[in-house]
């Protein structure tokens, strides 16, 4: 059930279209700061639920990035992997059509899970204009998030947590939930700095070695086989393990919920950054961090995607977007960490009581 606060959601917008079967919804949680900022993903699973949950998030992550945005979020249900190239156009055709009257005043798109800088282009050009969403192509003025603006931030904030924490982050072993654009950046730039994965896994399975996975030839097998389990000279277990793994770090940057309760007694990692949305519940981080499993929040690891969105969205080129996480990002996360210890809270907590002081003083 979607609750209702001092924050919103504003509105709920449920939106279907008879000929191309698009389903879909959009949820603008709260534009007190800026018009409400959030990507479209294209799954089977989402609801208006997920999508209103996701636009919180949103909410709270431009404030803790100082942005002059709201919180938002889009999710049309479908199977991109089922849909013909065209039947695909169709529907975020039908989709931008749909919401057509509260772009870009109140909503600003972006590409999501299964959306990406061409689905950004479809979107502008239906709208009729370049400022109804960011994430497009570089030929129409855009940042793609295919530049790994999200990685490059859930990078900044590992490296950050494992200074505050003792760790030394070269000679940890790292376990990466997902390598998509996410996870994929994360692990690229973990990599370059002699960081090493021994854990990666995908809907297909876990592919695992100890002596380190080498990221390129992860892409290599994604890209030949759709997964990351074709990995040379690697074991392969079941996804479902990845949580269990042997290993200082845990990043998540697939799918939401991915951490619950009953998994807590199986991690091993001392760290979990969260580079997807929503991986785990208020309550599951009160689990953790009793366990003395430290945590840096999504709302305040994985906002390069809206940080690049705001880049784009001011002009700005592909260096100052860069520059721009690298200038938040880190000092967000030693702050939250840091007042987490002082206060005695889990850091999530510091995070949304920073959020909704920055929200309610505008």
């Amino acid at each position: 059930m979607i609750n209702f606060d001092v924050f919103g959601p504003e509105k709920i917008i449920e939106v279907y279209d008879p000929k191309t079967k698009m389903h879909g919804f959009l949820v603008i949680d709260n534009t007190i700061l800026g018009p409400g900022k959030g990507g479209i993903r294209m799954t089977p699973s989402v609801t208006a639920q997920e999508v209103a949950d996701l636009a919180r998030a949103m909410t709270y992550k431009c404030a803790l990035a100082d942005l002059p945005f709201g919180g938002a979020k889009s999710g049309i249900v479908g199977d991109s992997r089922s849909l013909t190239a065209q039947q695909k156009k169709d529907i975020i055709v039908a989709f931008a059509k749909s919401i057509k009257n509260l772009v870009p005043d109140l909503y600003i798109a972006g590409p999501d899970i299964a959306t990406t800088q061409e689905e950004m282009r479809l979107f502008a050009q239906t709208i009729g204009d370049n400022k109804a969403c960011t994430g497009k192509p570089i030929d129409m003025g855009g940042i793609p998030h295919e530049l790994g603006s999200t990685g490059y931030g859930v990078f900044l904030a590992t490296k950050q947590a494992c200074e505050f924490l003792g760790i030394d982050i070269k000679n940890a072993k790292i376990a990466i939930e997902g390598y998509g654009n996410v996870g994929s950046f994360a692990g690229k730039f973990l990599t370059e700095i002699g960081a090493k994965i021994t854990h990666v896994s995908d809907r297909d399975g876990l592919t695992h070695n100890s002596n380190g996975l080498s990221h390129e030839l992860l892409i290599e097998s994604i890209e030949m086989y759709g997964s990351v389990i074709k990995h040379p000279n690697s074991l392969v277990f079941h996804n479902d393990t990845i949580l269990e793994a042997d290993v200082d770090i845990l990043i998540t940057a697939a799918i939401p919920d991915r951490v619950r309760l009953n998994d807590v007694d199986k991690i091993k990692a001392k760290l979990i950054v969260e580079g997807s949305n929503i991986p785990a519940s208020i309550e599951v981080e009160k689990a953790l961090h009793a366990k003395g499993i430290w945590v840096v929040p999504d709302i305040v690891c994985n906002t390069g995607g809206v940080i690049s969105s705001y880049t784009e969205h001011i002009n700005g080129t592909p260096e100052d977007m860069f520059k721009r996480i690298e200038n938040t990002i880190p000092k967000n996360t030693k702050l939250i960490l840091e007042e987490s210890k002082a206060m005695g809270k889990i850091p999530r907590e510091v995070a949304l009581e920073i959020a909704k002081e920055r929200i309610l003083k505008s």
